[in-house]
């Protein structure tokens, strides 16, 4: 369950513009804020199954998108990548046997992919 509520915030972050203002109010309250349902509703003035319609449709909508674009995958693949890359430049860092160019350049790229991964 978790993961999936991760991967629909991850959906929502990268493409809940594409969604309609009404979309992306409930959809955030429901996923981000963490309101019920009936909370949504008697705040929206509508009912639960009318709030649940517009998440529901919400949730497909950026769900096709990203079966179309596969951006999101994309982005998790690549930032694991970058934090492997990360790892075997701490790595080499320790094993500079005491070559300070060999140990600056080695800083300097676990700085890069560290901001990389932060982005």
């Amino acid at each position: 369950m978790e993961d999936e509520t991760l991967l629909m915030t991850m959906l929502f972050d990268f493409f809940g513009e594409l969604l309609t203002e009404k979309q992306q109010e409930y959809f955030d309250l429901y996923h981000n804020e963490d309101f019920s349902l009936s909370e949504i509703a008697e705040k929206a003035g509508i009912t639960r199954q009318g709030v649940y319609d517009i998440i529901t449709r919400a949730e497909k909508t950026l769900l096709e998108i990203e079966l179309k674009t596969g951006i999101v995958h994309r982005w998790r693949e690549t930032r694991a990548e970058l934090q492997q890359a990360e790892a075997i430049a701490h790595e080499l860092l320790q094993h500079t046997d005491g070559d300070a160019h060999v140990a600056d350049l080695s800083e300097k790229l676990v700085k890069i992919l560290q901001e990389l991964i932060k982005e």
